[in-house]
């Protein structure tokens, strides 16, 4: 019997080798899986995983609680993203089906079945991908994300329909959902902060998603997950709830990846399907691509979005697993290969659209998406980047010295900057400060200084921009670490502020004045 210390060993080994040649761990937790397996099968070693089963599950439900608490329904239902969404299955769904038929001959019920498991890309992957690279709340990571809601939505409608699984009538009871949203606000704000708001965040998603929907109502206890998180996706409490759970996520999402290797171990005929599905993943992110141009898109975002979106997902391992259940092995090295794939891609998808932004650019619409129309400064003395809590102590802090007209706020969370419009009157813009074109498209002749208080990837994105479109002011930025700091004096700040060391210094400072 292999142990879980061995599980953890293994999986600790293989994530820190992957890490250190430039792929993301998880990659080295897929393949812990197939080495266990193939040890297993060498040394007679039982390689039952029903305990990491459970360990999976967990981490699949956290993570879609806590994709719930950034959930914006207004972002889902917009065209572009149903119509996106729904246009890319139809369309990936056929093209599978089609290469498969005409290349191995096998019956249209599977091939047809094999396409729809094909269609969907990972919101595990996509998720976790556009977190570690803080670009989530970006518009190419909101759009991404909202698509994949959408795309998960697909996925449990067809598990439903093919697995045979009637719905209870009571699962009806979930359009009045909402209407319990104040109690779970309620909840929230009982439970205070620290360890109680943790475990409430595990009881919504758990007990929500497992015992409610799928046990009591029959539907989906992933879906479940994803509607407890949006129902407290609105209050104040969202933002540390979600980044409290999504430590505790990674941990559990270990036993994720690690059960898709251990399903068994692939044929020379399960390879040869893998690679063949894999060989046609460029026309998924061309038509991802295409759709979202189509819908007035800017380039640059609907490449970002395109690139992240280019993969399988493991949603089509579950409905393998229940209508098809001898596809689950090769359909997991697919998904596997698509993750070696989509990983490196996505950390260097900014770089790569450097390289063919000029042949992309042709195929932009004249008319722009609102939420992409370019910004002008006007009178701006002062630009506040990143409306987190530090930068909106800098922004209240420089009315005190400049008229509000000569400040302005910008930041790529459009939900955050109407509200902080229309609450406290704030003179703020949405913008993506990863956008070099926007720095560029920027007068900055009227502008003295800007102060970045927005994470460490999109201030050096913004520093190189700033500095390469010829701005001479002070750029002052925040950082976390001493090495950020000389990072980002290096790429031209000012000067860095190092803020937990500053906020030390000022509680010194009340003591000896």
């Amino acid at each position: 019997m292999i142990s879980v210390s061995v599980w953890i060993a293994c999986a600790f080994l293989f994530g820190f080798l992957a890490q250190r040649v430039g792929l993301p761990p998880l990659i080295g937790y897929l393949m812990t899986g197939f080495g266990l397996t193939f040890a297993g099968s060498q040394f007679g070693w039982e390689t039952s995983h029903h305990g990491l089963d459970e360990i999976a599950h967990a981490g699949v439900l956290i993570l879609l609680f806590t994709v719930g608490l950034k959930l914006k329904f207004s972002q889902v239902i917009k065209k572009e993203v149903f119509g996106t969404s729904i246009i890319h299955m139809l369309i990936s769904a056929g093209v599978y089906a089609v290469a498969l038929y005409f290349a191995f001959g096998w019956a249209i019920e599977t091939v047809i079945l094999l396409g729809c498991a094909l269609s969907f890309s990972s919101t595990v992957l996509v998720a976790s991908v556009l977190e570690d690279k803080d670009e989530l709340r970006a518009f190419h990571g909101r759009m991404a994300i909202a698509i994949l809601i959408v795309q998960d939505l697909g996925a449990m409608a067809l598990i439903s329909v093919t697995s045979g699984e009637v719905p209870h009538i009571a699962s009806f009871g979930i359009l009045f959902l909402f209407a319990f949203r104040p109690l779970f606000h309620k909840m929230l704000d009982w439970c205070g902060h620290g360890g109680m708001l943790i475990l409430l965040g595990l009881a919504l998603a758990f007990v929500g998603g497992e015992v409610l929907f799928h046990h009591a109502l029959g539907l989906s206890a992933e879906l479940g997950a994803l509607l407890m998180g949006a129902m407290c996706a609105k209050h104040s409490k969202a933002s540390e709830l979600y980044n409290s759970l999504w430590s505790l996520k990674e941990v559990f999402l270990i036993g994720f990846f690690l059960t898709i290797g251990l399903n068994g171990l692939p044929t020379q005929d399960d390879f040869i399907f893998a690679f063949f599905v894999v060989a046609l993943l460029p026309i998924q992110g061309a038509v991802f691509f295409a759709l979202l141009v189509a819908f007035k898109l800017k380039a640059r975002t609907a490449f970002l979005s395109a690139v992240a979106l280019t993969n399988f997902s493991e949603f089509g391992l579950i409905v393998s697993a229940k209508v098809m259940p001898e596809w689950t092995v090769p359909l997991a090295l697919a998904v596997t290969l698509s993750f070696i794939i989509s990983a490196p891609l996505n950390k260097h998808a900014h770089t790569l659209f450097t390289w063919f932004e000029k042949w992309l650019s042709r195929f932009e619409r004249s008319c722009r998406h609102p939420d992409e129309v370019p910004m002008t400064l006007g009178e701006t003395k002062l630009l506040i980047v990143g409306l987190g809590q530090i930068g909106r102590a800098a922004f209240r802090e420089a009315l005190t010295t400049y008229n509000k007209g000569l400040v302005l706020g910008v930041d790529s969370d459009a939900e955050k900057v109407n509200r902080l419009k229309k609450k406290d009157r704030y003179n703020v813009e949405y913008a993506d400060a990863e956008h070099a074109n926007f720095w560029s498209t920027l007068n900055t002749d009227k502008l003295d200084a800007v102060i970045l208080a927005c994470e460490y990837d999109a201030a050096i994105i913004a520093l190189k921009s700033l500095r390469a479109s010829g701005f001479k002011g002070k750029i002052v930025a925040h950082s976390k670490y001493e090495d950020q700091a000389q990072r980002l004096e290096a790429a031209g700040a000012t000067h860095s502020h190092m803020t937990l060391h500053e906020a030390g210094k000022g509680l010194l400072s009340h003591v000896t004045s």
